[in-house]
């Protein structure tokens, strides 16, 4: 019966852990897409770029799984236990931007899969920065709305 009756520290504080791992995941994510971004498109780097282009990919469609699989499920629970609607609602928002992105960063991932010409690499990579942006933005919030508004609840 008394592990039923678990408080919230012991249901939701493990999903600032997860966050925080998360979101870990996330900044390694932007020094590989940095660091690719940042060479330059000469015959030299060639092989380099196709190699940085394998880790950001691997990286991104495990950051965007994570999201989907793992963290999003958490947060939306924390927030029905929590009965918080009004960030219930505005998440369903946000997580339409999100899975717009998600179509957009896995369009990106399946293009580089498929093929070895980096011609319009430079230019998918600042459309993929725009979509990381609109996307990190509308995580935030998530976080923000469903977890951290809760925080004081838990501790």
């Amino acid at each position: 019966m008394l592990d039923n009756c678990k408080n919230a520290k012991e249901l939701w504080g493990g999903v600032s852990e997860i966050i925080d791992r998360w979101l870990q995941e996330r900044q390694d994510m932007l020094v590989q897409y940095c660091a690719l971004s940042g060479l330059d498109a000469t015959p030299e780097n060639e092989a380099l770029r196709g190699a940085k282009l394998r880790t950001l990919c691997q990286i991104l469609v495990d950051y965007v799984s994570a999201g989907h699989f793992e963290i999003y499920d958490q947060l939306i629970k924390e927030g029905r236990q929590f009965d918080d609607t009004d960030a219930l609602k505005e998440a369903g928002t946000l997580f339409s931007v999100v899975d717009k992105t998600t179509e957009q960063i896995l369009d990106f991932n399946d293009k580089y899969l498929e093929t070895d010409d980096l011609t319009s690499l430079d230019a998918d990579l600042s459309e993929l920065g725009e979509t990381l942006e609109v996307r990190f933005s509308a995580e935030d919030r998530m976080i923000a709305v469903l977890h951290t508004s809760h925080k004081d609840l838990v501790s």
